[in-house]
């Protein structure tokens, strides 16, 4: 028996007030023209569920929260969940089994999810992924309860246009593991390896090229190959050791040689190297200070100039008498001038200037520039006594040289240079053996990414083998299951009468209707009557099979959102044909199925065999708001459009 689940009552909370609706019947028909709400009410059930509903303008102004009274499974919950921005991250859940308060649920993938608990009310775990087959590396996208709200859902802007969005390839995974999932011919485990195996496929490409890239980088660089290096590296062991031991043997030899007044010249010699070193680099530090006083020198220097220019400017200036302005050229001969003041700006005119001022900067820098010179003679007398310094330095270190040279020329000379040749074999052989070892550890990074991708080969080997035998134990059911969903869709297509359509069935692989020996999408064009009977007579038979199958947990519920509008028929005979089928349904199963169904122009014959909700202009769906008319209304049915008026 497929799994229940039910809207027992849908509440609305307005600006004005609360509007309810009772769910009793298993078929429930909300009538009336179009543009009374009726889309407006099935998409806020929608957004009850934590879907992304495309919410009219209406229920944006007005709505203030959507309450849900469903049962799913053993569980009987009310969900109330508010169209505030902020507020509707969250959805408010009462167990109305225990009468208890639960923690608010979140929408999104925080837990506690109204995501998991959808789910696990079904009987699914919240953790599912749909992985794509062929040569995809991803895990896949997680399975969401409104993934199975699209199987439960027809809306009446997708009805005539597409199947379950078969459409839209991105979405193909998810739409047929969900299939699979309601007719139990696949499992969680099954979807979680499949999930592995395609993150082991990412990782073996990517273990795979990088092996491919460090052998072609060892082959084209001609690296030794690891045998080779393996038995050179062993070869430059046996040199280090031997250069070792005849390192050992030489120093032994040397030793006794050295006397004691040698020593001591050698300390000496120490000694006049480093008061050498110590008298260059005074040198060098006097010569940078001579360097930084010279350049300070020249800026004094060129301070006093500028003020003895400015000096002979203001003497030769102020014995010009201006007859015209030096800024506008007009004339000051013919303006009266106050005595003791300026011709030019009329301001007072100081007869002398004392240049004190001037006189105390001068002294200044004429003492600087004093200074300096006396610096720079300390300076160039301490760079000669350190040159002095660092030569005889220089001449006592070439005497001690020399000195040692001569005592030890006969008697040391020979050893130093075998020891020396030691000595050079030595750090030959530790440099080979560097360079080799460089190169195994190049080949065992080779060996590792090779063996890695072997283990994750072995791995996916397993996990594929898992599957496979999963799949073959579901193989017997997944035929029967197949085959009574065909025989079910073809005598749903001929109790319809979907013109043009002489045989129907399921395909075996993507589970979407076969009309004619072809898909469905490939035989009609999207919009018209044929299109919503054939996704009518497709769920329909989906529901019919799950209900004769105890072990089959697809929900028992559809909501479809006006179907008669989109069959566009110039006669009631499809119509008719569809409602009759939907009762049949559910006097065949009373209370295991509900249907709930928004329509307008419905077949008079079948009123009284199903619960009817009616509305109209002036009594619409959201009925505490005003209704702003047929001329205003603007119905919800553009793809495109994400919030219109009812």
């Amino acid at each position: 028996m497929s799994t229940p689940f039910r809207i027992n009552a849908v509440t609305l909370a307005t600006t004005e007030g609360e509007v309810n609706y009772q769910f009793a019947s298993d078929l429930t028909v909300l009538a009336g023209p179009t543009g009374v709400g009726k889309t407006t009410l099935l998409e806020l059930i929608k957004f009850g569920f934590g879907g992304d509903a495309r919410l009219a303008t209406v229920a944006q102004e007005h709505v203030n929260d959507v309450i849900l009274d469903v049962t799913i499974g053993a569980q009987r919950l009310r969900i109330a969940r508010s169209l505030d921005s902020i507020k509707r991250k969250k959805a408010r859940v009462t167990d109305l089994t225990t009468q208890e308060r639960l923690p608010d649920h979140h929408i999104g993938t925080a837990q506690p999810s109204l995501n998991t608990l959808l789910l696990t009310a079904l009987g699914f775990p919240d953790d599912m992924k749909a992985a794509a087959s062929g040569q995809s590396t991803k895990a896949g996208s997680r399975i969401t309860f409104n993934d199975v709200l699209s199987v439960l859902y027809l809306p009446q802007y997708e009805i005539n246009i597409d199947i379950a969005n078969s459409r839209q390839s991105y979405l193909e995974p998810k739409r047929k593991i969900v299939f699979e999932l309601m007719f139990g011919l696949t499992d969680s485990s099954i979807l979680d390896m499949r999930s592995q195996v395609n993150v082991l496929k990412g990782k073996i490409a990517t273990e795979t090229e990088q092996y491919k890239a460090v052998l072609q980088f060892l082959r084209d660089s001609a690296t030794t190959q690891r045998i080779e290096a393996q038995a050179a590296l062993e070869r430059a062991i046996a040199t280090e050791r031997e250069a070792e031991s005849q390192q050992a043997v030489l120093r032994d030899e040397i030793d006794p040689v050295v006397d004691r007044h040698t020593q001591v010249m050698r300390d000496l010699l120490t000694e006049a190297e480093r008061s050498l070193a110590d008298a260059r680099a005074t040198v060098k530090e006097l010569q940078r200070q001579k360097n930084e006083c010279a350049q300070e020198q020249r800026r004094v220097q060129s301070d006093l100039d500028r003020l003895n220019r400015m000096r002979d400017a203001g003497e030769r200036l102020a014995n010009i008498e201006f007859l015209v302005c030096p800024r506008c050229m007009q004339s000051l001969s013919e303006r009266e001038v106050p005595a003791d003041a300026c011709r030019v700006c009329l301001q007072p005119d100081p007869v002398e200037n004392s240049g004190e001022q001037d006189q105390y900067e001068l002294r200044q820098l004429t003492q600087q520039l004093e200074e300096m010179d006396d610096q720079l003679a300390s300076l160039t007398l301490g760079i000669s006594e350190a040159d002095d310094a660092a030569a005889g330095r220089d001449n006592l270190v070439q005497k001690l040289t020399a000195e040692l040279d001569s005592r030890t020329a006969d008697r040391v000379t020979p050893r130093l240079q075998a020891y020396s040749d030691a000595t050079e074999r030595l750090a030959t052989a530790r440099a080979q053996q560097q360079q080799l070892e460089g190169v195994l550890r190049q080949w065992d990074r080779v060996n590792d990414l090779e063996n890695a991708v072997q283990e994750l080969r072995t791995e996916q080997e397993r996990l594929q083998a898992r599957i496979d035998q999963s799949v073959q134990t579901l193989a017997h059911r997944r035929t029967e299951i197949l085959d009574e969903i065909s025989e079910e869709f073809q005598a749903a297509a001929a109790t319809l009468r979907i013109p043009g359509v002489q045989t129907a069935e399921i395909h075996r692989t993507n589970y979407l209707p076969v009309l004619n020996g072809k898909i469905f999408s490939d035989l009609m064009p999207p919009g018209g009557g044929m299109m919503t009977a054939t996704q009518l007579a497709y769920w329909t038979s989906l529901l019919a099979v799950a209900l004769r199958n105890p072990d089959v947990p697809y929900p028992a519920f559809l909501l479809i959102d006006t179907p008669r509008l989109a069959l566009n028929t110039p006669n009631d005979a499809l119509a008719a044909a569809l409602y009759r089928r939907l009762v049949t349904l559910a006097d065949a199963n009373q209370r295991k199925v509900q249907f709930i169904i928004a329509d307008n122009n419905l077949p008079a014959e079948y009123r009284s065999d199903y619960a009817e909700f009616d509305f109209e202009y002036d009594s619409p769906t959201v009925a505490t708001i005003h209704h702003p008319g047929l001329s205003n209304v603007k119905t919800i049915g553009n793809p495109a459009e994400s919030s219109q008026n009812p």
